[in-house]
């Protein structure tokens, strides 16, 4: 058998709408990717084009929808993603997490927000990723504002079972909303079951333009929790990507690429003290990390695997910078690309530019204003 052939075979495999693996030696029968199954899941490199990424991290639409602010935050950020699309006419857009403020949205189908989110990239026609962040399925909270003096709310709650206790919508029904309007281009996947409540766990193949090549890189997607249960890459999400990984990259040869939502705990180890010097790059660094609960040792499974290049988050509002982690891989943020959430820093968004030969990943942030900063290579020689 040729060498690249075990590479079409991983690529069949992993286009069978009905079967994953899960665990050491298991197999699980989980739900199809769309309610129109794709004949492949996979994405490709253009002929003699490099393959660009597109990160929206942190855009928080359907905050403060009762005042005129709210929908204003939710257009500006519809410009700032149109301003980005349209000067790097991506071929790929990741939304890194905190879609949408799930916990200031009085409604409990939080799926209208995120499908004006998706908006943007789907009405261009080009194909995206979506994981979860800490907001995006968080129970709504009620604005102390919106009660009297006398302590009676000016609004009545419309009749229903629930009342006034609205559950919001649940990480499962968003990404399954997400795929009946995507038009057939979300790449999202619903993740095993075996790891719920935490459910965007899954990977996707940037395969060659040359057919008898082997895939370019891996795109892993890792649900870090919040909103519904606690900041945390769990212990089977660790086993899940070390089956995964060893399953698909056996000799590490292919180059993978991580994102989840909320940043380590490692990230605090290469964060800048002040300002944002070399080997470092970025052009803000205005709070301190806030890292996930736990990761149980994620970073230790990363960092041990010579094939893994970077690690991309969000979270952090005001932060931008990418740093050499023991200098094996890169830990970088996104650049908030929302104007909800908090913060006054200009809108951007993180570009990632994969080359196949000879293989590089470079990275820059575009801004609203459609400036171009902090670029840098995040391949090793």
């Amino acid at each position: 058998m040729k060498k690249w052939s075990l590479y079409h075979l991983i690529i069949t495999v992993l286009s069978l709408p009905l079967i994953s693996a899960v665990g050491v030696g298991g197999w699980e029968l989980s739900i199809p990717t769309t309610t129109a199954t794709r004949s492949s899941s996979n994405l490709r490199v253009r002929e003699g084009s490099p393959f660009k990424i597109a990160i929206f991290a942190d855009l928080h639409f359907g905050e403060d929808t009762w005042t005129d602010w709210g929908p204003r935050q939710d257009v500006n950020s519809v410009n700032v993603m149109s301003t980005v699309l349209d000067s790097e006419t991506p071929d790929f857009v990741v939304y890194l997490g905190d879609v949408v403020t799930a916990d200031n949205i009085a409604i409990q189908n939080a799926s209208l927000f995120w499908d004006k989110a998706i908006s943007p990239t789907r009405d261009r026609g080009i194909p995206w990723s979506t994981l979860f962040g800490n907001h995006d399925d968080a129970s709504f909270v009620w604005p102390l504002d919106w009660f009297s003096s006398s302590g009676i709310p000016p609004v009545c709650c419309p009749a229903s079972d629930d009342g006034c206790a609205f559950r919001g919508t649940t990480r499962l029904e968003l990404i399954q909303e997400e795929m009946k309007s995507s038009n057939g281009l979300s790449h999202s996947m619903i993740g095993p079951k075996e790891l719920w409540p935490s459910v965007s766990n899954y990977v996707l193949l940037v395969e060659s333009s040359d057919h008898s090549k082997p895939p370019v890189a891996l795109l892993y997607f890792l649900d870090s929790g919040g909103g519904s249960y606690p900041e945390v890459i769990s212990n089977a999400q660790v086993e899940w990507f070390k089956t995964k990984s060893n399953r698909l990259n056996p000799d590490l040869r292919i180059p993978e690429l991580i994102f989840w939502h909320i940043p380590s705990k490692a990230y605090k180890k290469v964060a800048p003290r002040l300002w944002i010097i070399k080997p470092c790059v970025g052009s803000i660094n205005k709070e301190k990390v806030a890292a996930q609960e736990a990761e149980n040792g994620m970073m230790k499974v990363l960092e041990n695997r010579s094939s893994v290049k970077a690690v991309f988050v969000g979270h952090n509002h005001g932060l931008d910078w990418c740093c050499p982690y023991k200098n094996k891989l890169w830990l970088c943020f996104a650049r908030h690309t929302g104007y909800g959430g908090y913060g006054n820093w200009p809108r951007g968004s993180r570009i990632l530019e994969i080359t196949e030969m000879p293989f590089r990943i470079k990275s820059w942030i575009r801004m609203e204003d459609g400036s171009v900063h902090s670029a840098v290579n995040l391949t090793y020689d």
